[in-house]
């Protein structure tokens, strides 16, 4: 990420408002250098999905670090991954169609 966090996640929850839809921050990390989650859920089918940023090789991808639609789950994993990082940024957007919003390469797989 070129831009400091803090500028990031203010560009996305500016996109996300944008398109009709809700973003909020649900944990503030590190405001120059903090990694980010994002927390998407699927308003019409109550499906959810997280993805986190992860370089590989020269290429920086956002991917899905777990594979389960269970909000439940998906708030554990953070839970765990803010104790390992607490940098970290949460951030939960909220969308009729389950859009990320990224502008960055995105791998759902």
């Amino acid at each position: 990420m070129l831009l400091s966090a803090d500028l990031w996640v203010g560009a996305l929850l500016r996109r996300v408002g944008q398109a009709g839809s809700f973003a909020h921050i649900m944990r503030k990390g590190d405001a120059r250098a903090g990694s980010v989650v994002i927390k998407v859920l699927n308003l019409r089918t109550r499906d959810a999905y997280v993805l986190r940023e992860a370089t590989t090789g020269e290429e920086t991808v956002w991917m899905r670090p777990i594979e389960t639609a269970s909000e439940p789950d998906l708030d554990a994993w953070i839970t765990r991954q803010i104790r390992y990082d607490p940098d970290l940024w949460v951030i939960e957007i909220e969308d009729v169609e389950g859009r990320h919003f990224l502008t960055e390469k995105v791998d759902l797989r």
